[in-house]
This record gives C-alpha cells, sequence and structure tokens, in this order.
C-alpha cells in the first residue's frame, strides 16, 4: 500500500507488515520482508509506540494509522497492513 508520487522512481528501501494480534496486548507485531536492519528498527519503534495500546475499531487507530503511512512513505518502505479482517470493497 506504499503511494510513489510520479517521478520518483527510487527501489523502496524495504517493506514492513504490520499485523494485528488480536484484542489482548501486545495488540501488533511488525515483520519486515526485506530492507536496511537500522531503518526496519527504526521505523518499527516508531509504529509500536504509536500503535502500542490501540486495537484496530479505537477512534484513536485510524489517526496513528495515517501517521504511520506517511512515516512509511517518508522513509521509501513498503508498508502492508494484516488486521485480520477482509478488506473493505471485497
Amino acid at each position: 500500500m506504499s503511494i510513489q508520487q510520479a517521478g520518483d522512481q527510487a527501489p523502496p528501501r524495504g517493506h514492513v507488515r504490520v499485523v494485528y494480534l488480536g484484542p489482548v496486548a501486545p495488540h501488533w507485531r511488525v515483520d519486515s520482508d526485506f530492507g536496511d536492519r537500522g531503518v526496519i528498527e527504526e521505523i518499527r519503534q516508531r509504529i509500536l509506540a504509536r500503535l502500542l495500546l490501540l486495537p484496530p475499531h479505537d477512534p484513536q487507530f485510524r489517526r496513528n494509522r495515517e501517521r504511520v503511512v506517511r512515516d512509511a512513505e517518508r522513509e521509501n518502505l513498503i508498508l502492508e497492513w494484516d488486521l485480520g479482517l477482509p478488506e473493505e470493497g471485497s
């Protein structure tokens, strides 16, 4: 779910998948398929800090999810979400 602007042809620096683990804390896990370990660990810490106590149905989750998306875009990372729910519109 990465959005690249026209003309931005730099290859992604890595990939992160944010996985919802369920209603009991910790709610989230962040996995990575590839990328610089330092960059991935830094984004992982920021993601977990933003989502630590938030299940997906919490109103604050939507705002923090958008912040996570912007962080990933700034770092040129592929970001994938696994909320354990069917995709909207499916």
